[in-house]
């Protein structure tokens, strides 16, 4: 008798155990925009908060499009490690760009790459503006045309499809970018043609579309602008790649200004609202490009503050702070970096 009590015993127990883990794994929702999941994500970790940064209908495949740094990204030939700080100086345990240079107005600027995968360009461009400011020691300002480089650098990936973060910066250097405000500013040789798109329920923008062509590359500034298109082109002198170490990075943005990174973007990180973020949950969507500007310590975290390019209205007003230290999603792996001619 004691045999057949003990193994119903043994199945009842076994047969609790998989409902058991089954429950769990049912916890964790599936919809990477609904409530339940921004809910789950601040359920289980304490270093970031969640919230809704897009409509709750807004298809999967267009966020996807977003992370315009190209899957072939790793076999493309990486820019030369022409930089090694040997002996580093000093570093503070906070910077932030926008404080250490106020005379530069674009560090504190957040772009909107709008319904195209032009990350790889916006990142080059924005740490290239700041550059060319930083190192003029704030006497000159110019506002890098994002759709310049989509539009016009064939080497550099397939535009609003996804490119090369260091291939931007090769063209930069051999080729030069002339400048180019925001959608509908009329500011610059050639502004971003793409209009931005409204995220939220309720908004004053267009709603977020599939698709966005990359725009033809057209030599020639607007109608009105001062300068031609070969008198705006601007150059850089030497481009380059930091290795992955936390403090050469630091180092690199302490001395020459923002720099652009690239990592991993996952579900979780689409609701990023506040704090430093590490991945907790969902699936990897893609590759993104996007600009460091800093470093800091947030309730004894250490964190990358980064500008990200999906207009104001996401995240931390447009800018975020992620894990630093551990190359989290990749961060510290993929920087590229330049001096302004």
């Amino acid at each position: 008798m004691l045999r057949p009590m003990l193994c119903f015993f043994l199945v009842c127990y076994f047969h609790f155990s998989e409902l058991s883990t089954t429950s769990k794994l049912e916890i964790i929702p599936k919809d990477p925009l609904s409530d339940e999941f921004i809910h789950y994500i601040n359920s289980i970790q304490n270093t970031w908060k969640a919230g809704r940064n897009f409509h709750p209908d807004t298809p999967m495949s267009y966020l996807r499009r977003l992370m315009g740094v190209h899957q072939e990204n790793d076999n493309q030939e990486k820019l030369e490690r022409l930089l090694s700080y040997t002996e580093s100086t000093d570093l503070p345990e906070n910077f932030d760009s926008r404080e250490n240079w106020p005379n530069c107005p674009t560090i504190r600027e957040i772009r909107d790459q709008g319904s195209c995968g032009s990350c790889w360009a916006f990142g080059a461009v924005e740490a290239m503006s700041d550059r060319v400011c930083i190192h003029s020691n704030g006497t000159k300002n110019f506002h890098f045309s994002a759709e310049n480089l989509v539009s016009c650098c064939w080497t550099c990936g397939f535009g609003c499809n996804g490119g090369f973060p260091g291939a931007a910066w090769r063209y930069w250097k051999t080729k030069g970018i002339v400048s180019g405000g925001p959608y509908n500013s009329h500011l610059g040789c050639i502004p971003y043609e793409i209009s931005p798109c409204e995220h939220h329920v309720n908004g004053t923008r267009g709603p977020c579309k599939e698709g966005g062509k990359t725009p033809k590359c057209v030599k020639k500034c607007e109608d009105g602008y001062k300068l031609s298109y070969a008198e705006d082109l601007h150059r850089g002198k030497f481009v380059y790649s930091i290795g992955n170490d936390i403090d050469e990075i630091r180092q690199e943005i302490f001395n020459n200004g923002p720099v652009e990174g690239a990592f991993t973007v996952y579900e979780d990180f689409v609701a990023y609202k506040s704090g430093v973020y590490k991945h907790v949950a969902g699936k990897a969507l893609g590759g993104h490009a996007i600009r460091i500007l800093g470093w800091g310590v947030e309730n004894d975290t250490p964190y990358w503050l980064v500008a990200n390019s999906w207009n104001t209205d996401w995240g931390d007003n447009g800018f975020f702070k992620i894990l630093r230290g551990n190359d989290e999603c990749g961060i510290e792996s993929q920087i590229n970096s330049g001096i302004p001619a």
